[in-house]
């Protein structure tokens, strides 16, 4: 039996198939993750002792480059689907299992590979507002915003279909028929499937019935890191109070020419109008230090879990991994959202009350300082305890146990 792993997206798509990896190798399962072939994700799942294959082109030269220019998409998309599917169609085989995230050109390739060799695919969410639901709307794509006035979730959906065959068909159905395989009229729900999987917390990311879609919900794949934190830091800590961690992960921060050091200084000066240090993470847009006090440690990619639990608050982007990785670390939050699921994962911080959600994706030093207030409220604080003690550690032991269960009923002949 053999698990084959796909995504293309940032580290909060690729560290969630690192722990299921980790998972299957010790049910005796030989899992693979196809992956981008940045050096970092490499590396993080060398650690884990996970197989990678990378495939495509460097996700951080894409996001922090030159960005790219509208002509560009429809070649993109063309070129993901190829990847993956040569990538995923090399590694399985009949009987074998495919489990596919990430873009939606990468999941189409996945899953074509899948269908074409005779293997079961699983579509994974990693985000809520990804599937279909009358409870949230979709992901609003930048060339394709929704039309003004309409709000209903339920309509939202229907206009979706459209935009993803708009966007995505001709390419995905172009491959499909280059390799065999029939056109499909809906791309979204064919790769989406009819049972698709959530890999969220059902606390921090809940599935919310009645819905139509036959979701299993297994739990955030989290991979436990072991990884010491770095001599500089842990003395850094040592020596005060707990400090405030402003970090924007993947986000390269492109709006004005000096958004990334604006940003950083908003993050400084807003821990230090509250009496706090700050440990500054340099991430894709490369914030760096705003002057010579002692009382800001700039860092790179470290343990999120070490280091959270040792926050005062979290001032972050709203990915899905640094959110939960904060949600479970106890640690109040500060979300200011940019692109894709990040609002989503701010209205649950706020509905959750383990936080506060910066109004724009730039904060000033003002206003990020008043957020920062709310958060640091010992009654956020208190919260942000509670829920820690709720979020679910188990969920890639979960989506094994489901990938074994459902390879299982396949050889006895039950689908």
């Amino acid at each position: 039996m053999r698990v084959v792993l796909s995504t293309y997206g940032s580290r909060g798509d690729v560290q969630p198939l690192a722990a299921l990896a980790v998972r299957l190798r010790e049910a005796g399962v030989r899992a693979t993750v196809c992956a981008p072939p940045d050096e970092e994700f490499a590396r993080r799942l060398a650690v884990a002792g996970v197989e990678m294959v990378p495939v495509g082109e460097s996700v951080r030269s894409l996001v922090t480059g030159p960005p790219p220019q509208p002509g560009d998409f429809p070649k993109r998309v063309a070129a993901l689907v190829e990847q993956f599917h040569a990538a995923v169609g090399a590694l399985a085989g009949p009987g074998d299992t495919v489990v596919g995230t990430g873009l939606f050109p990468a999941i189409a390739g996945a899953q074509a590979a899948a269908e074409r060799v005779g293997a079961r695919f699983v579509y994974a969410a990693l985000q809520p507002n990804a599937l279909p639901s009358p409870h949230h709307p979709p992901l609003e794509y930048p060339m394709h915003p929704f039309p003004p006035g309409v709000t209903d979730p339920r309509e939202l959906w229907e206009l979706n279909v459209g935009v993803m065959n708009a966007l995505f068909a001709e390419p995905v159905n172009g491959f499909r028929t280059s390799v065999g395989l029939a056109a499909v009229d809906n791309v979204r729900d064919h790769v989406f499937t009819e049972r698709p999987w959530l890999a969220t917390d059902a606390v921090l990311g809940p599935w919310v019935q009645p819905a139509e879609l036959a979701v299993v919900q297994t739990g955030a794949w989290l991979l436990a890191d072991e990884r010491p934190l770095p001599a500089e830091l842990s003395a850094f800590l040592d020596a005060g109070q707990a400090p405030v961690y402003v970090g924007f992960g993947s986000m390269p921060l492109r709006g004005a020419p000096d958004a990334a050091e604006a940003c950083a200084r908003a993050g400084v000066a807003a821990a230090r109008a509250h009496g706090r240090r700050v440990v500054l993470a340099r991430g894709w847009a490369g914030l760096d230090r705003v002057d010579d006090r002692g009382d800001c440690l700039v860092v790179g990619e470290v343990n999120q879990q070490a280091l959270f639990a040792r926050c005062a608050a979290v001032v972050h982007h709203g990915g899905a991994g640094t959110t939960t990785a904060a949600a479970a670390a106890g640690a109040p939050q500060v979300v200011a959202p940019q692109i894709a699921d990040q609002p989503y994962w701010a209205r649950r911080v706020a509905e959750l009350g383990i936080g506060a959600v910066h109004d724009g994706p730039a904060p000033s030093t003002d206003t990020l300082t008043a957020a920062l207030a709310r958060a640091l409220d010992g009654a956020v604080r208190e919260r942000a305890a509670d829920v820690r003690g709720r979020i679910r550690t188990d969920g890639a032991a979960v989506a094994a146990r489901l990938l074994i269960d459902g390879q299982g009923r396949r050889a006895g002949g039950e689908g």
